[in-house]
């Protein structure tokens, strides 16, 4: 009917890539903005699993679009190591993978599900720290390909 796309909506994080294969490419030569989803990766890319999965999370409750079975010990023992890469850049684990998304120049926001305030504030102060060094990026890939 003649609506142009101005908004696309993908879902992308550290473990769910697909969209650097030409989406966003395609979404900055077309003027398209990007506002991912489950950038935290339904928050397995936190500090929160990284002990256990606690009962009052999303994968430790019935009916969420997290399982337990989908907080596997691989994905733990890279968030593990991402997680030493954001403390040297004196970030939360999630504030290093929100900045990660948001480095993306087609990527114009990114949508955090926050459950309390310290979350909301938590994600806000990503913006103190959106720049990467390209041995960071590369640490990171290192990580995520292992």
């Amino acid at each position: 009917l003649g609506t142009p796309c101005l908004i696309h909506q993908p879902n992308y994080s550290m473990f769910d890539r697909w969209v650097e294969g030409g989406l966003l490419d395609v979404l900055t030569e077309e003027g398209i903005g990007c506002i991912v989803f489950s950038p935290l990766d339904q928050g397995v890319l936190t500090n929160r699993y990284l002990n256990g999965v606690p009962t009052d999370s999303r994968a430790g409750k019935p009916d969420t679009y997290l399982d337990r079975e989908d907080i596997t010990e691989d994905k733990l023992s890279k968030v593990s190591r991402l997680n030493e890469i954001a403390q040297k850049r004196g970030q939360s684990m999630a504030q290093m993978a929100l900045a990660w998304v948001l480095r993306q120049p087609a990527v114009t926001s990114a949508l955090v599900g926050a459950s309390r305030v310290s979350q909301v504030e938590d994600s806000v102060a990503t913006l103190n720290r959106l720049d990467f060094s390209q041995e960071e990026l590369s640490m990171i890939d290192q990580i995520l390909a292992g």
